[in-house]
């Protein structure tokens, strides 16, 4: 019987043209170059891909995904580039495509352009994460800016009568417990189990802990102000 040649582990970092809240985001340039530059870069820089895809359903943005060093041999097709496909959608695609080509591979990393001040370290960090927990799946997260315990819905009155929760009115902030929130920045599947169907955040699913200051999520100006902030401020990262 004929095995099929594993080649790792693949990066995909998807970076359609449509995003609505900030136009052309992934290629608005953050510290001198496109936004979704600063992932391909950390992908390329941590050594754990046997390839880096950009996934895209624009030829200007696959241009200079090539520029920047990644593969974009195939564009996505428009029925997976609107606003309501999923990113694991889009992966396993990704992965079909790649697997008509005979090329198989162990794992799939999302890498979203919009988490620019993640780093290579964090990608080699969670993979290492990945192969000592045997996992299904890594995703980081990073600790809550703000206990959900202090916040609560309001009616259309604005009243905040019933708003905070009595138990906790007198508890310092240092006693209450941790929450943690997904990032957006890294998430490791194996590829067999992503085809699975089994939900994505089950049992063999862990969390690899990134700090806040790399975790911000590009979005909108004000985002880029601060990520262009943080860039400047360098070695505050590691």
């Amino acid at each position: 019987m004929n095995q099929k040649p594993v080649l790792k582990n693949l990066a995909v970092i998807p970076a359609r043209s449509g995003s609505k809240g900030l136009k052309h985001k992934n290629i608005k340039k953050l510290g001198g170059i496109p936004l979704m530059g600063h992932t391909i870069a950390a992908a390329k820089e941590s050594g754990q891909f046997a390839c880096v895809h950009l996934s895209t359903d624009s030829s200007e943005y696959a241009q200079i995904g090539k520029e920047l060093g990644a593969d974009v041999s195939f564009l996505r097709e428009p029925e997976l580039s609107s606003d309501h496909a999923g990113s694991w959608e889009v992966v396993r695609w990704v992965v079909k495509q790649f697997q008509e080509r005979g090329m198989y591979f162990d794992t799939a990393a999302l890498l979203q352009p919009t988490s620019p001040l993640r780093t290579a370290d964090d990608i080699t960090a969670a993979y290492r994460l990945f192969r000592e927990k045997k996992a299904n799946m890594v995703v980081s997260v990073c600790e809550m800016e703000h206990s959900p315990l202090w916040s609560n819905t309001l009616p259309a009155d604005l009243s905040m009568e019933n708003f905070e929760d009595p138990a906790l009115s007198d508890s310092p902030r240092q006693e209450l417990p941790v929450y943690y929130r997904m990032n957006g920045a890294v998430y490791i599947a194996d590829t067999e189990f992503l085809f699975s169907g089994k939900p994505i955040y089950g049992k063999r699913s862990f969390a690899y802990l990134m700090d806040q200051k790399r975790s911000m999520d590009i979005d909108s100006e004000w985002d880029f102000l601060m990520a262009e902030t943080v860039l400047k401020a360098g070695a505050e990262l590691k």
